[in-house]
């Protein structure tokens, strides 16, 4: 039914636009269409395969060098290999394609397609690898905050949380962890060699399967007496953002109008303007965000579809990934035996848990 849903758009996409194939090399559409990974060097922004569909059938094209492992561990559909040495992906898909076409990377003659909204709405398939995802994620990230010492440095703790996630065939194209002090000072708190001190935030955005779920937990050890209100505040930011998703994609409304709750919820929490800081977040799946949601942006917003909402406030900051749907939200990253509160969400009803600091 997943790849049914996922084809049922590709053919919507060839009709609209008068193609006669589509193809895929980057990393998160390949998964989204195959399932599996295509990555060889995690710097590159096109992988070592291609996958395209002409309206009849799937098939990847790969160089001779990774075609077999491709077949054994990584795709079900017919592999196509050309010679290493002899050209480029981008010719080789040229050459097995019907034309006129469109791709994701630059392939002469051929059309750009950008796959995010292919990839909206979730699937169900999509939505169970998700939910182990998620699982997987927030267990990780806790339990290094469970162990974590005032002493640590951010750099220790970063790779005991990338090294917990490995395990478990999870990559984490986002570790960060900031001290007391640098969390202060700057929102992407980038770790260095410096100790934890009085708390710390740590956020990471995994991948795997394609996709991808972002998660903030914050740790204390000698609590600033401003990080609970702050952090209370960010939360209802948050709880506001997550009530207004689902509001706004009842509706058939865009981000640009959750963006709107979101400024209004700063402003009655009694930060107006903090939402200059730091993006807000906004939809996720197959990419870390599949927009980020401005005041003018015009993206629809899906449902159902995973969210990653990420207000901050000066030192303190509320982040999980969560599944909104007409009927409800269905927190992907859900805090397991980790302290939580309820949040009222601004000019929304209802209540909505989120994760409080954790204490030590």
């Amino acid at each position: 039914m997943s790849r049914a849903t996922k084809l049922d758009r590709l053919d919507a996409l060839l009709a609209e636009r008068d193609l006669e194939a589509v193809w895929f090399a980057r990393p998160n559409s390949f998964a989204w269409l195959t399932g599996g990974d295509n990555v060889v060097d995690r710097a590159g922004d096109i992988g070592v395969a291609a996958v395209g569909y002409d309206g009849d059938s799937v098939r990847v094209v790969t160089n001779d060098i990774e075609a077999e492992r491709l077949r054994a561990e990584e795709v079900n559909d017919p592999v196509h290999p050309f010679v290493w040495h002899d050209c480029s992906l981008a010719e080789a898909v040229a050459d097995h394609s019907q034309t006129p076409a469109a791709a994701d990377f630059d392939v002469p003659g051929f059309e750009s397609v950008d796959a995010s909204a292919l990839r909206q709405p979730l699937t169900d398939a999509d939505i169970e690898a998700y939910r182990d995802l998620g699982a997987d994620v927030a267990s990780a990230i806790e339990a290094v905050c469970r162990t974590a010492e005032p002493t640590d440095t951010e750099l220790a703790v970063a790779a005991e949380l990338r090294q917990k996630l490995m395990r478990q065939g999870i990559d984490s194209p986002v570790a960060l962890v900031g001290g007391g002090e640098r969390a202060q000072l700057f929102r992407h708190y980038t770790p260095k060699d410096e100790q934890l001190g009085d708390y710390a935030l740590v956020s990471v955005t995994a991948t795997r399967g394609g996709l991808c779920t972002s998660c903030t937990r914050t740790v204390v050890f000698n609590e600033p007496e401003w990080l609970a209100e702050r952090h209370d505040a960010a939360a209802t930011v948050e709880a506001t953002a997550l009530a207004a998703t689902r509001e706004v994609g009842r509706e058939g409304g865009t981000a640009g109008d959750v963006f709107a709750a979101i400024e209004a919820a700063y402003e009655s929490v009694g930060y107006p303007g903090e939402w200059r800081n730091h993006h807000q977040g906004g939809a996720a799946g197959f990419a870390g965000r599949e927009w980020i949601a401005t005041p003018d942006n015009d993206a629809p917003v899906e449902l159902p579809q995973a969210y990653a909402w990420n207000p901050t406030v000066q030192g303190a900051k509320s982040e999980d990934t969560v599944l909104v749907t007409e009927d409800g939200f269905e927190v992907l990253t859900r805090p397991d035996d980790w302290p939580t509160e309820t949040y009222e969400p601004v000019g929304h009803e209802g209540l909505l848990t989120r994760a409080k600091p954790l204490r030590r």
